[in-house]
């Protein structure tokens, strides 16, 4: 019997893993590797879900600051990461890179450590006018190559808008 090839994922900022769920349900054979999530009511639900069987069973790391991103070179064929928005959310202040929540170095370390194939990530829509110009020039300078859209929730049959920026 033909097998299709495990495709290994890593999980940054994976908050209650829909990100997660949403890759599976396009690639079947993704296994999560590890988790990376500091809140801990999310890692309470992350844990959930994992014993439910809704998600793989994978380590997870509270903190993407001093994850061991070297030690999973070779082993990632995706991170994923919905890094935290309240730096470019027009529901905040916007400070960018003077919030201290701005984890888009962070992310970036562990994917320029890692190198794997394909990245996927998810913030607001108030990024497209503050910090994702520098996250796509950061990804094609480590060289991948980036491009983002917005979607609203409405288009995935949701009854609200809540627009995202896909990366």
């Amino acid at each position: 019997m033909d097998t299709p090839e495990t495709i290994t994922h890593l999980s940054l900022c994976a908050g209650y893993g829909g990100i997660d769920l949403g890759l599976r349900r396009v690639l079947p054979t993704l296994r999560t590797i590890a988790y990376v999530e500091i809140e801990a009511f999310a890692i309470a639900n992350l844990v959930a879900k994992m014993e439910a069987g809704e998600l793989d069973q994978a380590p997870v790391w509270t903190d993407v600051k001093t994850f061991p991103a070297e030690d999973f070179y070779g082993l990632v064929d995706i991170i994923s990461g919905g890094y935290p928005c309240q730096p470019f959310s027009a529901a905040g202040k916007r400070r960018g890179t003077e919030d201290p929540r701005h984890l888009w170095p962070h992310i970036r370390r562990a994917i320029r450590s890692i190198r794997p194939g394909r990245v996927f990530l998810e913030n607001v829509e108030g990024h497209i006018s503050l910090g994702l110009s520098s996250v796509i020039s950061d990804l094609e300078d480590d060289g991948y190559r980036a491009t983002w859209g917005i979607f609203s929730a409405a288009e995935c049959g949701a009854s609200h808008q809540r627009k995202r920026v896909f990366i």
